[in-house]
Formats: C-alpha cells, structure tokens, sequence
C-alpha cells in the first residue's frame, strides 16, 4: 500500500484519482462531483492498494480522514462518502493553459497498476461533465483516454 498526496471521488461506481499540488483544486472538483452524485473516497491524502496480479488499484482514505471533505472558507466537513473504490482514471489537474486541445493518449502507473491519465483544468464549469465523458469512454472499451481534456469539442 502507499500513501499519496490526491483526492479520489467514486464517479458511478468507477474511482477518479484527482492529483495535483495544494490549491490546485482537487477538494473544489470533488465536491462539484459529490454535489452532482458521487461519492467521496478520501481528500487530501489517498490510500492506494494494488491487487496481487497487479491489475486492479483500490483507493482508500486514512480513517481520521474518512467521510471529511476540506471546503474552502468553511473548514473540514462530511459529505457523502463509501470506504473504497478501483480507480479507473487517475487526473492531473494543470493550469488552463497547460491542457493540450488535442491530446495523445497517457497512461500513469501507481503501485504497479497502469492506468488511463488525463490532465483536466478543474476549474471549468464543464470539468464535472468531462470526466464523466471520460468514464463513459472507458466503460464503452474505447481506446485510452485522451492525455487531456479542455472541455471543448474539436
């Protein structure tokens, strides 16, 4: 098992590793998630387990953690949340900018389990709907996802 530094919400069943560094906006986007439906698995730090063939990666929250969301001028508050999700797509928030329109597919690997990666501003109104968008995809067996996503149709 290792500790990392992320939040994960579980998305229709289907955990989303959100990574980045303090005030990148993983705690905002999780709670726009668990505001339209999700679930929260852990904030601010993730507990990751991979299973023995080293194909399924289970995302947990520390127990002090469990059920707590941090909220940006409110402080630490509980929100509706299950005790573990297999992550399917792990992202990495970036500034505006940095997200290519056209991205090549990208894979991260975390605790030897390989995963879809996309990078995402979190701030967009449309973040929420892309990853869901993503998700689907990736039910769907459609290639990869993107390395990342602007929330604008080509």
């Amino acid at each position: 098992m290792i500790r990392v530094h992320a939040t994960c919400v579980s998305v229709g069943g289907a955990g989303v590793l959100l990574r980045g560094p303090s005030g990148s906006g993983k705690s905002d986007l999780a709670l726009r998630l668990v505001d339209a439906g999700a679930l929260l698995v852990a904030d601010d730090q993730v507990d990751l387990a991979a299973d023995p063939t080293r194909t399924l990666l289970t995302a947990s929250a520390p127990e002090r953690l469990a059920g707590l969301v941090e909220v940006r001028g409110l402080g630490i508050l509980p929100v509706p949340a299950v005790p573990s999700a297999l992550v399917r797509l792990a992202v990495d928030l970036v500034g505006r900018d940095a997200v290519p329109r056209l991205p090549e597919p990208a894979t991260v690997t975390l605790a030897g389990v390989i995963l879809p990666r996309v990078a995402l501003w979190p701030f967009a109104a449309s973040a929420p709907a892309a990853l869901r968008l993503a998700l689907a995809a990736l039910a769907a067996g459609a290639p990869p996802v993107p390395a990342a996503f602007d929330g604008v149709a080509a």
